[in-house]
């Protein structure tokens, strides 16, 4: 993490926030702290310079989840990575928070420290992703035979067979489709479903990658298409034509 990383802290508890917006500035970044929803859109408002948002469910007025739902949905601050702090236990906050648009979430009470390493995890993958070129605003990808129209999420052989992708497959698919002959780590891979209608964890890669290959008759043993580089991550290797 830079020494000019900048956080945005949303935390009603003023003890906490106060820890937070300290405990942060030493180790490097610049912090704001306000204590609503209402002073979240305020400060971004005025400065919508933030790397990541650190977000409490539980708030006074606007709750944490409507706004990373709000958050998730605007075309301008829909890319700002946000980890959820709540007090509840359970699982129901932690999925609902990852549906809602969150990329991570740690229940209360917690280690600042392992906060902090999440932040820095959390701005590693959201960063790796390599910038997509002019194919991210294609119709349709052409590729070793296959074709797939991105709006009707239909794959279709050479052959002129539709076959059925799941959300989960066609993210995937896209994803390599954007960046040909570009290895992508798992950070990179998981960066690509955030936001997304479908989510994936770090060790459900390689099954989806092996759902991938099978739709595309992708010999999995001598893969020819999505290729493993072994200790970096796996490339889409052929060319691919967009319309």
């Amino acid at each position: 993490m830079s020494e000019q990383d900048r956080v945005l802290v949303v935390e009603d508890d003023q003890e906490t926030r106060e820890l937070l917006q300290e405990y942060l500035h030493e180790n490097g970044c610049v912090v704001r702290a306000v204590g609503d929803g209402a002073g979240l859109w305020t400060a971004l408002d005025k400065d919508d310079q933030v790397d990541i948002i650190i977000l409490d469910i539980m708030l006074p007025g606007e709750d944490g989840l409507t706004i990373c739902k709000r958050l998730s949905l605007d075309p301008k601050r829909s890319a700002i990575p946000v980890i959820m702090l709540t007090a509840r236990r359970g699982d129901t906050d932690r999925i609902i928070g990852l549906e809602m648009g969150a990329d991570d979430y740690l229940p209360k009470p917690f280690n600042p420290r392992e906060l902090l390493a999440r932040i820095r995890s959390v701005l590693r993958r959201s960063r790796a992703m390599p910038r997509e070129t002019e194919a991210k605003e294609a119709n349709e990808f052409k590729f070793a035979g296959w074709r797939l129209d991105v709006k009707a999420q239909r794959l279709t052989s050479s052959e002129n067979v539709d076959v059925t992708l799941t959300t989960g497959e066609f993210i995937m698919l896209l994803t390599f489709l954007k960046h040909p002959n570009e290895v992508l780590n798992r950070d990179q891979i998981m960066e690509a479903y955030r936001n997304r209608e479908s989510s994936i964890f770090e060790r459900s890669i390689d099954v989806q990658i092996g759902r991938v290959r099978k739709r595309l008759k992708d010999d999995p043993k001598k893969p020819k298409i999505i290729k493993t580089v072994w200790g970096k991550g796996y490339v889409l290797e052929c060319r691919v034509d967009s319309i």
